[in-house]
């Protein structure tokens, strides 16, 4: 045991990198393959939980199409848990100098056991929308967690500052504000919408078409609040600003995709698609936010900030 301790890494290495960009990339796989178990109508290819059915851990030659598509994304749970544990495990003697790094990874262990559960929920409740919807949005935001451990490997260690004006930090702020409700309001219009995993399966009762009228409202606001926010990245030499780029740019074939689904008829592959686009969205106003604040001893930024906020008194 002292001998497996000795050959865990005490600092970030290869091997720890390599992990949680696994972590990263297996959270957002998860998401494109219960999007798939939804959009193929297999919510309850294995109509029971935690096995298959009440006989058989696997699915049954029966079962289908349906059956192993449903099978597969429980199989991929198990892939995201193991990945998890080893980023968790590959951070124990960092666990005192690198608290933050231990404690984002203990979080995304039980964010995901707590998604296996959810999950459970799901197929023992008939797809409840609202209970479907949640579980898009644990996910979603493991997704963020992910994002936030691979941000802050590469960032020193210690307490962090704000190295941006405080104005830009709130409208970074209000932005990830609007960026939720957009993704809220979009789970709302896909539980309300044909997409239900099951033809039993209930929905919420709400108008989906109207729904997608308001989802598409805190989406373009979010576009526009992006592109003010990029220019005034620039303008106060923020180092983050191409990550507000890369937002963007995400934002931007967000909106095609999400464009083209609505005009027809919400084609499978493409809901899929957006959600998880909707993942990335988030994954990079994680990125932007991080980088408001830094633990550099030298402070360029801070006083850069200190001189953008006296040109606007």
């Amino acid at each position: 045991m002292n001998r497996f301790i000795a050959w865990l890494p005490d600092r970030i290495d290869r091997r720890i990198r390599i992990f949680a960009w696994l972590s990263f990339v297996c959270e957002t796989i998860i998401i494109a393959t219960g999007g798939a178990v939804r959009l193929t109508g297999s919510g309850l290819g294995c109509p029971t939980w935690p096995t298959c059915t009440p006989e058989s851990l696997i699915p049954t030659p029966e079962m289908g199409i349906h059956g192993i598509i449903e099978f597969a994304n429980r199989t991929m749970t198990g892939v995201v848990g193991i990945i998890a544990v080893i980023v968790l495990v590959l951070c124990w003697n960092l666990r005192t100098e690198r608290r933050d790094l231990f404690l984002l990874a203990q979080i995304v262990v039980l964010g995901v056991i707590a998604q296996a559960l959810v999950g459970g929920v799901t197929v023992l409740t008939g797809l409840n929308p609202f209970i479907v919807g949640f579980h898009y949005i644990a996910s979603l935001s493991l997704v963020c967690v992910t994002t936030a451990f691979i941000v802050r490997m590469g960032a020193a260690p210690g307490p962090r500052a704000l190295v941006v004006p405080r104005w830009f930090s709130g409208l970074v702020h209000a932005t990830s504000g609007v960026l939720a409700l957009t993704i809220i309001f979009g789970v709302l219009t896909t539980a309300s919408g044909p997409h239900s995993g099951d033809k039993a399966a209930g929905r919420t009762g709400f108008d989906s078409e109207l729904l997608e009228h308001i989802h598409a409202w805190p989406g373009y606001a979010l576009f526009a609040l992006t592109v003010v926010l990029l220019i005034a990245a620039l303008r106060v030499r923020f180092r983050g600003a191409r990550w507000i780029a890369v937002l963007l740019a995400v934002e931007i074939v967000q909106i095609v995709v999400g464009l083209i689904q609505a005009r027809n008829g919400l084609p499978p592959l493409l809901v899929g698609i957006h959600m998880v686009l909707a993942a990335l969205t988030a994954a990079a106003m994680t990125v932007v936010i991080l980088k408001l604040k830094s633990a550099d001893a030298v402070a360029p930024h801070a006083v850069d900030s200190q001189e953008a906020d006296a040109a606007l008194r």
